[in-house]
């Protein structure tokens, strides 16, 4: 990438930064887009619309889902410079429209899941360090939905006695309330009775708070230990649990999405496909017309 190109991305991301809010990931992931599809141009600047077309063969060996996250990244910063009078066109027009499904999400089965708890709640009767501390994480994780990052980076005053509610900070450092059980409040009490002193995070690591990494790390161990193959469990798929468990109780759409912090209901939709014969049903009771008889 030229140092002009440089110079451009480097003032597109202030602006996501300033302006959108976006996390560090967000940004190092538009970094990168835009970096990768610098390489099949000569001045992203200047590209035209035919450096665009271009592209399309250039990224057909690419996975679908990349290619749309490409062409997005590539229509906010032209869009961006047209904005802000760095030039008079925008050619993203000419990028790739891939189609693709959506993947769905993976879940465990309540029972799953229930097992894990059981196996965390054994390991923590002991007394280990490590093991109230993975009882605390567990029951946050699926008890409130967090997102990996949000619960790692959760500061050590975030669960209050009393307080049926966290304060999470999300994507683009937006802030939302989330519920939070008994179970968790009990756990994580427990947790700080033995948890390093000194610390500003909830799960200290070292000089910093617990990675993503290593909580994924834990999280697969926890399902081992519970005999569920480790490969299918993330904290990723708890979070999944979490959304897909309290639909199919009856939650409703928005307020799930509250819970998640999804900006598009459309993220949120995705959760129906768990309960679609409890939807069904749903409709041919609730609905006016259920009871309408000739």
């Amino acid at each position: 990438m030229s140092p002009d190109d440089r110079a451009l991305v480097d003032r597109f991301l202030d602006m996501m930064a300033a302006e959108a809010g976006a996390s560090r990931h967000t940004l190092a992931a538009y970094r990168n887009d835009l970096e990768r599809s610098a390489e099949g141009m000569g001045c992203l600047g200047q590209a035209s619309s035919d450096d665009l077309s271009r592209l399309g063969a250039e990224w057909a060996e690419l996975a679908p889902a990349t290619v749309a996250r490409r062409s997005a990244a590539l229509r906010r910063f032209f869009g961006f410079l047209v904005e802000d009078g760095l030039r008079k066109d925008d050619p993203s027009d000419a990028l790739p429209r891939p189609r693709f499904e959506r993947p769905l999400p993976r879940i465990l089965e309540p029972n799953e899941v229930e097992r894990m708890f059981e196996a965390a709640e054994d390991r923590a009767a002991s007394g280990e360090l490590a093991a109230m501390r993975n009882l605390a994480l567990i029951e946050l994780l699926y008890g409130s939905g967090l997102r990996a990052s949000e619960l790692v980076s959760l500061p050590r005053g975030a669960v209050r006695p009393g307080q049926p509610f966290l304060m999470v900070r999300g994507k683009g450092s937006k802030e939302r309330l989330v519920p939070i059980s008994s179970r968790a409040q009990a756990a994580v009490a427990k947790w700080l009775e033995v948890a390093p002193g000194g610390r500003p995070w909830l799960f200290p690591s070292g000089k910093n708070h617990l990675s993503r990494v290593r909580l994924f790390q834990i999280v697969r161990a926890m399902a081992a230990d519970a005999g569920i193959a480790p490969e299918r469990v993330s904290p990723h798929v708890l979070r999944h649990a979490f959304a897909t468990h309290l639909l199919s109780g009856g939650a409703d759409l928005r307020v799930l999405q509250s819970l998640l912090g999804h900006a598009d209901i459309a993220t949120t939709q995705i959760y129906t496909h768990v309960d679609s014969a409890r939807l069904v049903e749903l409709v041919n009771t609730r609905h006016p017309l259920a009871t309408r008889t000739r």
